[in-house]
């Protein structure tokens, strides 16, 4: 799909060209593509609905948005290269509202991704196509649009809703309920036109399992119990997933990707390309990275690139999983050198996660899919929707968590192990944990918790840095300074 995005994102840009030059040349365009009716043909307004697919699926910045759900966690730790002077801000806990990351990495994708969806859905009542093309792309483009804001809100708060091109540059932040409000309504509203997974026209296009399972992460992380595991099982419900096609380490591989793996409902797709490659191998290799034990198959190659910057682990973290757990093999502890001398990194916070392996990975450039969201996430999510409305779990906690302790290999859980909603919801939590490493959930699974900040206190950040506020991010400063009815996060400031 993305090389059809990147046509269709040329054609418009051709059709711009033309534009700016009609006059000089004294040419009017007679394609599709000419300004004057390029949003009422099916391949211009496609083109729009393309661009935007392209700025929900920067791959790139893939890297930041996990860094920076995880570095402010238990879960992983940074040092060395260009890239640890932005991340030590969010391993300290002192970010501010100037940090480039939350502009370039997440405002701004999600809200480019905004701009033309809006653009689609105001032009879809012109375009000359079949009345069920109107409802499908509308559809997708209301789709992408709540996704966005979904995501703007999980880091930012509430913030601008900005749905239509023609609003005021100058617009004030949405309240709380406003936010939830659209999200949910946008969303729910868009499900009936969209297809069955599986019967989408490319793959990475949006179906119904990816709106309930956008759905149903935003009403777990709003706390909103019963919407989420209503939501989690009409994503069960489609009949259309499973945690057993692979073994956990295969997961990811690169040969098992696109519509054929049915654990994965949304992914970040990236391939061994400039400009579309997932870079976090690059950050993950330790210095002169040869080989491992843990995961023999994966090789080093002088065609590949290891930064000076090192995504880690922390010790307490990887040291609290079983060690029979399966998903330790894609975490490498120790490793071969260049010098053919075996270096343990266990300790020190230094382990490093090898989700993202790929053997042919050119430069920066491994192919592997980046997850956004997959069916274990909607499992472990229904089993602590429904632990939240039970003061003991029921019998499909176990059911669902199960199924994904299974493929870790891990004994199975009853109510001898977890009596009560406490003790459930602690497991939920580590499994989550466990299952989801570099997929940048942590964060959001803390603060749901209650213990995001006094994590961060509990490891050591001072509580003049760990401060209350800092459960969201705060809305950068180029926007605040930009848009003058725009305030601040409280605790923030407003300069």
């Amino acid at each position: 799909m993305m090389k059809n995005i990147i046509k269709y994102i040329l054609l418009l840009a051709v059709a711009a060209g033309f534009a700016s030059c009609e006059k000089a040349l004294e040419v009017t365009p007679n394609s599709e593509f000419a300004p004057g009716n390029v949003l009422t043909s099916e391949n211009g307004i496609k083109a729009l609905l393309y661009s935007a697919y392209a700025q929900q699926q920067t791959q790139q910045n893939s890297r930041f948005v996990i860094n920076n759900s995880e570095m402010c966690t238990d879960m992983a730790f940074n040092s060395g290269g260009a890239e640890n002077a932005q991340l030590i801000n969010i391993i300290n806990f002192t970010w501010d509202a100037n940090l480039g990351t939350f502009q370039a990495d997440i405002w701004a994708p999600a809200y480019r991704c905004i701009r033309d969806a809006n653009g689609v859905i105001e032009n879809i009542d012109n375009v000359n196509t079949s009345d069920a093309n109107k409802k499908l792309f509308k559809a997708e483009a209301r789709a992408l649009r709540a996704y966005s804001y979904a995501t703007l809100y999980s880091f930012f708060g509430p913030v601008p809703l900005r749905t239509s091109t023609s609003q005021p540059g100058d617009l004030a932040r949405a309240t709380d309920d406003e936010m939830k409000d659209f999200i949910a309504t946008e969303m729910t509203e868009s499900v009936a036109d969209l297809p069955n997974p599986g019967q989408e026209e490319a793959y990475g296009r949006f179906n119904k399992g990816v709106a309930y399972a956008v759905l149903a992460k935003f009403y777990l992380n709003t706390k909103q119990w019963q919407k989420a595991a209503d939501a989690c099982q009409s994503v069960i419900s489609l009949n259309y997933y499973t945690t057993t096609q692979y073994a956990f380490k295969d997961l990811f591989r690169v040969e098992n990707e696109g519509m054929t793996n049915k654990e994965m409902i949304l992914v970040l797709q990236c391939r061994n390309e400039t400009d579309f490659g997932n870079w976090f191998m690059a950050g993950a290799l330790p210095a002169g990275f040869k080989s491992t034990p843990q995961l023999p198959e994966y090789v080093y190659q002088s065609t590949m690139a290891n930064f000076a910057t090192q995504y880690r682990l922390r010790t307490d973290f990887v040291n609290s999983m079983a060690s029979n757990d399966q998903r330790r093999s894609l975490i490498c502890t120790s490793y071969i050198n260049n010098s053919n001398a075996t270096v343990n990194i266990l300790a020190g916070d230094n382990a490093r996660s090898f989700k993202y392996w790929d053997n042919n990975t050119i430069g920066n450039n491994s192919g592997n899919d980046v997850p956004i969201l997959r069916y274990a996430d909607i499992l472990l999510s229904r089993a602590e929707a429904l632990n939240e409305l039970n003061a003991i779990p029921p019998t499909e906690c176990f059911t669902l968590i199960n199924q994904v302790r299974a493929r870790a290999g891990l004994a199975a859980l009853t109510l001898v192990n977890t009596p009560d909603q406490a003790s459930f919801r602690e497991a939920i939590f580590k499994e989550r944990g466990w299952e989801f490493i570099s997929e940048g959930k942590r964060r959001e699974d803390l603060i749901r918790q209650g213990t995001f900040i006094s994590s961060a206190l509990a490891r050591g950040v001072p509580a003049t840095q760990a401060t209350p506020e800092k459960v969201l991010f705060p809305i950068p400063q180029s926007e605040i300074s930009a848009n003058k009815l725009c305030v601040q996060n409280p605790g923030y400031g407003n300069n």
